[in-house]
């Protein structure tokens, strides 16, 4: 006699039934989810709204500097010293892109400029050519092989951008390679 009589089943004497136990581990894993998934949205849209596309331009910007300086250097060093009557075509390699976009490169009032889609990345740098070079002409863009063409001029050496392969840039300048 000592024990009292036990309850055909112990969960609904608490008021509970064994479905309503075994389905709050999936909504609480449901809603630690929910929040995880929550969280990583949120995160991503600040990043790829904001601080990834400045970074971006701010890269692109640098790339399309170092591009401009290399391409200025290449058209300086195309021009001899002291050679008179020199005809030569040297190569300018430029990256394809610059932040995924194409470019041009062209050459007004001695000075290469950069001309980019995105406004935030540009930018122009003074030649330093010999006083003897008449003038600088032309256009490069970044998705053809580009070429600093050195013919004879009126008053002295003249130094153009080409674009192209090197046969047909040599047959449209004259200038053989």
């Amino acid at each position: 006699m000592g024990r009292p009589p036990r309850p055909a089943h112990p969960s609904r004497s608490s008021g509970t039934r064994p479905a309503d136990r075994a389905l709050s581990p999936v909504v609480g894993k449901g809603l630690e989810v929910g929040i995880v998934v929550l969280f990583v949205a949120l995160l991503t849209t600040t990043l790829y709204g904001g601080v990834v596309p400045d970074y971006r331009t701010a890269a692109g910007a640098e790339v399309g500097e170092r591009a401009l300086v290399g391409a200025a250097e290449r058209v300086e060093g195309a021009v001899p010293e002291r050679s008179v009557g020199v005809e030569r075509v040297v190569s300018a390699p430029l990256p394809a892109t610059v932040r995924g976009d194409p470019y041009r490169v062209r050459a007004t009032n001695g000075t290469l400029v950069l001309d980019h889609p995105n406004p935030g990345i540009g930018g122009q740098v003074r030649l330093a050519m010999p006083s003897r070079v008449s003038n600088v002409t032309g256009t490069w863009t970044s998705s053809d092989p580009s070429w600093v063409v050195v013919g004879d001029g009126a008053r002295g050496p003249r130094v153009s951008l080409a674009n192209g392969n090197l046969t047909e840039v040599a047959n449209e300048t004259g200038v053989t390679p």
